[in-house]
């Protein structure tokens, strides 16, 4: 014999549903009510139970369709096994986002993320960064160097002492240089040279030209250095230094008859940067550029892991001609740095980094650089800097 002991409002109340949704669940046939003479549905404590059991089982991912079938049948195991799986994916997203958000708040790394962002929608990143209090210096660095917002100021900091004592930040030599200049087939007179650095190339340029210098970088600390070695070789009247980023030079259009960026193409990306850079040149006038190459077809799989991670853009040399001639440009020439200019950066490099080991052996930055340098070391000819004499 069974006892109704609840109208449908009280039972809406006892288990936490609305009225609406236990009309629906009746119409489903979920649940049956008994209606009485005077037309009010009436419900037992068995309908308390089922609706309960029901709550149960669709907080485990079930369709009420699905929650009917697994009351009204024996259990289909396979259905239980797709839930599971769309369970297990969807807290996977969840564990993803809850990631995400930790590290955004400082408590993890972002170091993926940023990568991932590098690659879907770059300017946009860049812009956020900036809204974060980055300035567009600090922006790029972390896009190429720390890539990670909440280690930036450490790492940047290490990096920088690193090396604060070294004249070259990348490959080159007075020699590749020389024999670029070369190439250029006049006698330039204003020339812009991007991402100078610390001016090795830029004393090198005003020594062998008549040329006035206009060098560019974002880098004050190098910008400094510039200065000085300028004023020691009695140069100080050809070279100007301009605190800028090469992704928005501050000149007019047409402005110099040469353009020299050695090493550094590669924060804009090579395609982007000699589009860009194209409007600043006079007509049938040149740009002289260098950039990190695949040289082997096959690389080690090592060595192409690390290089995916740090230049996603590096490819191979007919890449990067192809890439000349679709953005209007002429080959004159092109050839790969020399041994020599690898051996003028790695050699002091390495050399810091061994007297630095001890005090710094935590550093991420440090041991990005000694990752780096064992990449050198094992793979270098597979890759390599190369050298490109481009006309306008």
């Amino acid at each position: 014999m069974v006892f109704w002991l609840y109208r449908i409002s009280e039972l809406a109340n006892l288990v936490g549903l609305s009225r609406t949704a236990l009309l629906y669940y009746e119409k489903q046939g979920l649940i049956t009510g008994q209606r009485l003479d005077n037309g009010y549905r009436v419900y037992s404590d068995k309908h308390v139970q089922r609706l309960r059991l029901i709550q149960n089982l669709l907080a485990g991912g079930m369709t009420l369709k699905e929650c009917k079938a697994c009351l009204d049948t024996r259990v289909d195991r396979e259905l239980l096994l797709n839930r599971l799986h769309l369970l297990d994916e969807d807290i996977a997203r969840k564990q993803k986002s809850r990631r995400l958000l930790a590290a955004l708040l400082g408590e993890g790394k972002l170091s993926d993320w940023h990568e991932s962002m590098d690659k879907m929608a770059p300017d946009a990143h860049r812009e956020w960064l900036i809204n974060q209090g980055f300035t567009e210096k600090e922006a790029l660095y972390l896009k190429w160097l720390s890539k990670d917002m909440n280690e930036h100021e450490q790492y940047m900091a290490d990096f920088m002492r690193v090396f604060a004592t070294l004249d070259r930040w990348g490959p080159g030599s007075e020699q590749d240089s020389l024999k670029a200049l070369a190439l250029v087939p006049y006698q330039p007179r204003k020339i812009l040279e991007i991402g100078c650095g610390k001016g090795i190339a830029t004393t090198l340029l005003a020594q062998h030209t008549q040329a006035h210098i206009t060098a560019v970088d974002n880098e004050e600390s190098a910008l400094e250095r510039l200065a000085e070695r300028a004023k020691e070789a009695g140069l100080t009247n050809r070279i100007e230094t301009v605190s800028a980023s090469m992704t928005d030079l501050p000149f007019e259009p047409e402005r110099f008859d040469l353009i020299w960026c050695e090493g550094s193409a590669y924060i804009m990306g090579f395609e982007n940067a000699i589009r860009q850079w194209k409007s600043l040149l006079t007509d049938e006038s040149v740009l002289v550029v260098s950039d990190l190459v695949w040289l082997k077809d096959k690389p080690n799989p090592e060595a192409k892991a690390f290089w995916d991670n740090d230049y996603p853009d590096m490819t191979n040399v007919d890449d990067r001609i192809n890439q000349v001639r679709t953005a209007g440009y002429e080959l004159i020439s092109t050839f790969p740095l020399s041994k020599e200019a690898w051996d003028f950066y790695i050699a002091p490099l390495r050399d810091r980094v061994k007297d630095l080991q001890s005090e710094m052996h935590n550093s991420q930055a440090l041991k990005s650089i000694v990752r780096e340098l064992g990449v050198y070391k094992n793979y270098l000819g597979e890759f390599g800097y190369q050298m490109f004499v481009l006309k306008k």
